[in-house]
């Protein structure tokens, strides 16, 4: 039962470290060449896109299984996934969604841009890093 919720976590994992990597090294630079109001608008429709149920459901599974498995396999790469998986989730919660909500109501490129870009380093580092110490758990001990 345990081999399972390891392979659904690194499966979660993997999709969201993935998703904030692509933001990282694809979406945001190509974005980046755009005029104010083509960049404002462009993000603030990824931002309504976004939010539908699969990625609900995959943003909140991925720490949350990160967690299940750290308490079923009670090991320091355990815990530490589950630590960086909720770390993830917090910078997500904290610091993008506000600036995205800012951006929504009205808010400027110029406020946005910069600290959202570094944020989703921050947060792709730590997802990636998550996915990592899942993978480097033992099937033999979940």
């Amino acid at each position: 039962m345990v081999i399972y919720l390891l392979s659904s976590a690194q499966a979660t994992a993997g999709i969201l470290a993935g998703l904030y990597f692509a933001f990282a090294v694809a979406v945001m630079p190509a974005l980046h060449g755009l005029g104010d109001a083509a960049f404002e608008n462009v993000m603030r429709r990824i931002n309504v896109s976004i939010v539908t149920p699969m990625f609900l459901t995959l943003f909140f599974a991925a720490p949350a299984l990160a967690c299940v498995v750290a308490v079923a396999a009670q090991t320091p790469l355990a815990y530490v996934a589950a630590a960086l998986g909720i770390a993830t989730l917090l910078i997500t919660v904290l610091v993008n969604v506000p600036l995205n909500n800012a951006l929504a109501a009205g808010g400027s490129r110029a406020d946005f841009e910069g600290r959202w870009v570094l944020f989703n380093r921050v947060r792709t580092l730590t997802g990636i890093a998550s996915l990592v110490c899942l993978l480097l758990i033992p099937a033999s001990i979940a």
